[in-house]
């Protein structure tokens, strides 16, 4: 693998971003995009990143050539220049955009980009899931932009929907989290048996992503041991930082990893070698432990699926039968590769892979499955510490039993 530089950077304004303050995470402003050609002539990922403090993973939409001319876009990314001109090449060749699906009703980061993306495409049709909702004010879909007279809610029965004939999808029933709701929509292309998910079903390789090597800054930067050290660009750097970036967004704070004395931050960062805002000023507030990559190991499991930790803990174990209706119906789905808009992308699998990730909320299994290979317990203290918190507030309800 290459360490993916480009060689021919295009104009800066072409992956300008200026919305970015509705959700002022990073890259902010500067939006890269990558187009992956997944299925030859029917089916493209578009890739961009996003993050907090350089804990950064890839974000994607899905593009599917149409049985009967055009496209369906799933999960709309930022449409700047780059990505609309790398998208418009697929629309001179095979058809224009005619349906936008927006699968979550919580996925802010999913949600931002739909109506703007929606504007670029006069001809287009959105379909968004059921139960939408927004914060802190429960709006209307036309107030945040959406276009009136073509956004319709997916209904219950697939079947009655203009891209039946191609598409089957699966609708998680809304789940109730009081200070907030959570569903998901699964798309099936038949044709090519490719499964589209969001956020509940995910798989993390040791490399990372080509989207995250453009600028390679975010993984250098969590490659250091100290806030003193340099760090060389290679590609052993890159995945270093790369798997504790999946840690952290995976689990918060591993077991692996400890805080040092702010007094000691602080004393580091007046010593660093590189004191620009690029580098956050020195600051590098981490300690790792020796053996934090079996940490890493114990996560990917050599890219297995697994439900990300924090819907394990803190979302889904609040309807545990819905979900498992959920995923037993999109197992009945004769699919080959699943397409998640974050982390690694494509997955081959089957649905029983997909099925077993779920086992998790059987109550014959307990909280943590021996059947299915679980993460490890020990890293969820964190979580579980977060949920006793807020259950204790009464900011959502308890976990229910499967």
């Amino acid at each position: 693998m290459s360490l993916g530089k480009i060689e021919k950077q295009p104009d800066s304004r072409d992956f300008s971003w200026s919305f970015w303050p509705l959700v002022p995470i990073y890259p902010y402003g500067k939006r890269r995009t990558i187009r992956r050609e997944i299925i030859p002539d029917r089916v493209w990922t578009f890739e961009q990143v996003q993050g907090i403090f350089y804990v950064i993973v890839p974000i994607r939409m899905t593009v599917v050539r149409l049985d009967e001319g055009g496209l369906l876009v799933y999960a709309p990314v930022a449409p700047t220049g780059e990505c609309l001109q790398l998208l418009k090449e697929l629309v001179v060749k095979y058809g224009d955009v005619k349906y936008i699906i927006l699968p979550t009703i919580s996925g802010l980061e999913h949600k931002v980009f739909v109506a703007p993306f929606a504007r670029k495409f006069p001809q287009a049709q959105i379909f968004v899931a059921p139960d939408q909702w927004s914060f802190p004010f429960d709006l209307p879909l036309n107030w945040l932009g959406f276009p009136r007279k073509r956004t319709f809610i997916l209904p219950e029965d697939s079947s009655k929907t203009p891209f039946a004939n191609q598409f089957d999808y699966a609708i998680l029933k809304t789940v109730d989290l009081k200070s907030g709701y959570f569903s998901e929509v699964a798309f099936f292309d038949k044709k090519s048996s490719t499964l589209l998910v969001t956020d509940s079903i995910i798989s993390v390789f040791a490399e990372p992503p080509l989207i995250l090597q453009i600028d390679s800054s975010p993984l250098l930067f969590h490659a250091k041991d100290n806030g003193l050290e340099t760090i060389n660009d290679t590609l052993e750097n890159r995945c270093k930082g790369w798997q504790r970036i999946a840690l952290f967004a995976m689990y918060f704070q591993p077991t692996v990893l400890s805080i040092p004395q702010w007094g000691k931050v602080f004393l580091d960062a007046f010593k660093a070698p590189d004191k620009s805002s690029k580098n956050y000023f020195g600051l590098f507030p981490f300690k790792w432990r020796e053996d934090w990559q079996q940490c890493f190991y114990s996560l990917s499991g050599n890219g297995r699926l697994f439900v990300p930790p924090i819907l394990q803990t803190l979302i889904l174990n609040r309807s545990p039968q819905d979900v498992l209706q959920w995923a037993d119906a999109i197992a009945d789905w004769d699919f080959q590769r699943i397409i998640p808009c974050h982390f690694s992308a494509p997955i081959i699998a089957g649905s029983q892979q997909f099925r077993q990730a779920f086992s998790f909320l059987e109550p014959s299994t307990g909280s943590f499955s021996t059947k299915t290979y679980p993460l490890p317990e020990v890293e969820f203290q964190v979580l579980q510490e977060i949920d006793k918190l807020l259950c204790k507030s009464r900011l959502v309800p308890p976990p229910k039993e499967g």
